[in-house]
């Protein structure tokens, strides 16, 4: 069984509820009750819990159930191999499964583009954050930004990486004054830091 409904502005949902096993013999009941097990969210690959409350055998299984959500994204328009760097003839917006598959799915194409494939993509596959491999914003010994701040206030200045920038990874600067701190790599020669 399908079902298919509209969701937030842009996003439609489709819910495929799955079968029990034929195998399976259960006792007559009068009262089903659904449930959703504990910690499961409905999104992608989930299950449903019925059991009997009201019937000579209590009894209890579980519903195979898959909820996709569409939106937009970008697909491949032809196979890409792992480790390419991507260009325009690459990719193109498309409608894409969001809940198929974990990470965040890109949708401005000028921010992927240049980006290194970390696995490949088929035809038609949609691009996941996770499909790209992280930038590297500078190399150990590169002399970088370092920002700090809070709500109204920045604090600014530069120091040496003790490593590579590598994108979202904690990296270690020695500041102008000789202390060593640690932050984000963030940007193009540039660390973060959390106060």
């Amino acid at each position: 069984t399908e079902a298919s409904r509209t969701a937030a502005p842009g996003l439609r949902v489709e819910v495929r509820v799955g079968r029990l096993d034929p195998h399976l013999k259960l006792a007559p009941c009068a009262q089903v009750q659904p449930y959703l097990p504990a910690g499961t969210r409905l999104w992608g690959a989930a299950r449903i819990g019925l059991r009997c409350t009201e019937g000579a055998t209590r009894w209890n299984v579980f519903l195979p159930v898959t909820v996709s959500v569409f939106g937009p994204g970008l697909v491949a328009t032809s196979a890409v191999p792992a480790g390419t760097v991507l260009g325009p003839e690459h990719l193109a917006a498309g409608e894409v499964d969001l809940a198929a598959r974990a990470g965040s799915v890109p949708t401005d194409r000028e921010l992927v583009l240049g980006r290194t494939l970390a696995r490949p993509l088929a035809t038609g596959d949609a691009l996941r954050s996770g499909d790209l491999r992280p930038r590297m914003w500078f190399a150990a010994g590169d002399t970088v930004r370092i920002v700090a701040g809070g709500s109204g206030w920045h604090i600014r200045g530069e120091g040496q990486a003790l490593g590579p920038g590598v994108e979202g990874q904690a990296v270690r600067v020695r500041t102008e004054s000789g202390r060593i701190i640690s932050g984000m790599a963030v940007a193009d020669r540039q660390v973060e830091v959390a106060l």
